[in-house]
Order: structure tokens, then sequence, then C-alpha cells
């Protein structure tokens, strides 16, 4: 992960490292870190249909799922035949409203997962 956070830190503009740093920080139980880092990968290329999916499962993690629906339809319109995306949609769409407990309890796919 410094490796990431070096690249990143050199090259701030590079969604494509800010994506990659948001995938370990996300594989490291830093879904907060995760998301800051996937919003700026779609600051940069908002046509990131993959920054999108793992900002969503970051909102979701949070219980923000109205924000999380969101990005993943947003990420299915892009790359419609993506099927850990709608395996995602489809999880958050019956996921409770609020904050999830314990870990795992919204990650419908881990962000490692592009199809």
């Amino acid at each position: 992960m410094i490796a990431l956070e070096r690249a990143r830190d050199a090259a701030p503009g590079h969604g494509s490292v800010r994506e990659a740093l948001g995938r370990a920080y996300y594989g490291a139980g830093r879904p907060a870190a995760a998301g800051a880092e996937f919003a700026k990968a779609i600051e940069i290329d908002p046509s990131n249909d993959y920054a999108h999916f793992g900002l969503a499962l970051c909102l979701a993690r949070g219980g923000e799922r109205t924000r999380a629906l969101g990005h993943l339809r947003l990420a299915i319109a892009m790359r419609p035949g993506n099927p850990a995306y709608r395996r995602a949609l489809s999880r958050v769409e019956h996921q409770a409203p609020g904050p999830t407990s314990g870990p795992g309890a919204a990650d419908p796919d881990p962000p490692d997962d592009r199809a």
C-alpha cells in the first residue's frame, strides 16, 4: 500500500492509481479511505465504471444505501455485462437502510472482482 500511496502523491491526477489505492484500502478494511480514493478517481474520470462500483460498496458499507444505489446504477449503465455489478445492485437493493454492522455485511463483491 505504501508504494501506491507514493505513486498517488507523485501523480495525483492519475485515476488508475487512485482506483488501485482504493482497492487496496478496501481490501485492508479501510472503506472510508477507499471511498475517498474511488471518489477522486471518479472526479478525474467520471466514466470509470469500476470506481463507481468501488465507491458504491464503500457507501453501502457505511449505510448510505441511496447514494450507493446511484453509483451502482451508473456502473451498470457503463458496463451492462458485468455480473458483479448486478449482484451488488441486488444485494444493496435488499439491504436494510442505515449503517451496516460487522465486516462484510454489505460487501456484495470485493472491489477486485472486475468481470
